[in-house]
């Protein structure tokens, strides 16, 4: 993984999300890890960056653990299924005990953070023909208590809880509450941190995927990951309501998260709505970075040098790939009518987006 050494990597994407939320969602597994520590620092220098934080956890791991040493077969680890009083009372547990491990370590991190009860649910009721007890449904999301929080500076720490007007708890799962605070607040972005790399077919990563890409893979589970099935089907139903971008990558990974939202070739998977990339006539606009590339393509003695000047004498000839609105790639198709011939010619790809098909495209 490339390391963000480089400022401008981030400063580039930054007047893009200032003032906008994003929605962080990490599985039990992530908080237990050694790398949550450089996760917190990340999303400090979020704030910093005056980007708004919701931190969502899950608890699957932990409720799995108080289940084996309580010698309890837990009815079911991530809120989907079956919540039993057993599961019930042993999901309180393990949320309270991560939802602390995260205050205490926002705090470290001199960062302050609060656990709002923010999420109003009901029982999901008997589904199927099955009771499934304490698993609950999520209502309402307490927006105006969120954006109190982050108005104040605070990063508000959500539990995969839910309660209802009587004071009942009920058992969430974290992918879902992670969409639901993310609709209610008009988030840009929600990022999973999970225990695997993103969204893998065989051993194949799937970096990035349109809304309708995402449907056809959910139509073929035995591909996929228990976890990835889940991220996913969310992902696909957080974009189709309104949420730009869903990032789902590994929250092992030191600067992951960075990495994931301040380049463009990120680590994990991204699941997009609007169009993430597209090749387009160049404007004028684009020869500085026209240059850039071409130059980078003398340099590698793959290319013939071309002057500022020669390329926007020539611009109506180029065409660039962009990828986020950035320009990672071109080529000219020079026209010779009188001869009836066209010369493809510059066709250069930045090394960083190079073996997924862009020159192909191009």
């Amino acid at each position: 993984m490339q390391h963000l050494t480089d400022l401008r990597e981030i400063l580039r994407y930054v007047p893009h999300f200032r003032d906008k939320v994003f929605v962080i969602a990490l599985d039990g597994a992530i908080a237990e890890d050694d790398n949550l520590g450089n996760i917190l620092l990340d999303i400090a220098l979020l704030r910093s960056l005056s980007i708004a934080v919701v931190l969502v956890h899950g608890c699957g791991r932990q409720v799995e653990r108080l289940a084996e040493t309580n010698g309890i077969t837990p009815s079911n680890v991530d809120g989907t299924g079956v919540t039993d009083a057993a599961t019930m009372e042993i999901s309180l547990t393990a949320a309270q005990r991560v939802a602390h491990r995260l205050l205490e370590g926002l705090v470290g991190v001199d960062h302050r953070a609060a656990w709002p009860v923010a999420i109003t649910a009901h029982p999901a009721g008997i589904l199927g023909g099955i009771d499934h007890q304490f698993t609950g449904k999520i209502e309402r999301v307490d927006t105006a208590l969120l954006r109190s929080l982050i108005a104040g500076d605070v990063v508000p720490v959500i539990p995969p809880l839910g309660t209802d007007g009587e004071g009942h708890t009920y058992r969430l799962n974290s992918d879902a509450v992670a969409v639901e605070v993310a609709l209610a607040l008009q988030a840009v972005k929600v990022v999973y941190l999970a225990p695997e790399r993103g969204v893998c077919v065989g051993e194949r990563l799937e970096r990035h995927l349109a809304v309708g890409e995402a449907e056809q893979l959910l139509k073929r589970p035995e591909e996929l990951s228990v976890g990835s099935r889940s991220k996913l089907a969310q992902a696909v139903r957080a974009t189709k309501a309104g949420v730009p971008r869903v990032h789902i990558i590994d929250g092992r990974e030191p600067e992951g998260l960075l990495a994931e939202v301040f380049s463009h070739e990120g680590i994990g998977t991204l699941v997009h709505a609007n169009e993430y990339q597209s090749i387009r006539p160049a404007r004028r606009k684009d020869t500085r970075a026209i240059y850039g590339l071409i130059r980078r393509g003398v340099e590698a003695e793959e290319l013939v040098a071309r002057t500022r000047a020669d390329i926007e004498r020539q611009i109506d000839d180029f065409y660039v790939f962009e990828v986020d609105r950035d320009v990672v790639a071109c080529v000219a198709l020079h026209r010779y009518p009188e001869d009836e011939k066209a010369e493809l010619a510059c066709l250069f790809v930045d090394p960083r987006h190079e073996h997924q098909g862009i020159g192909g495209k191009l």
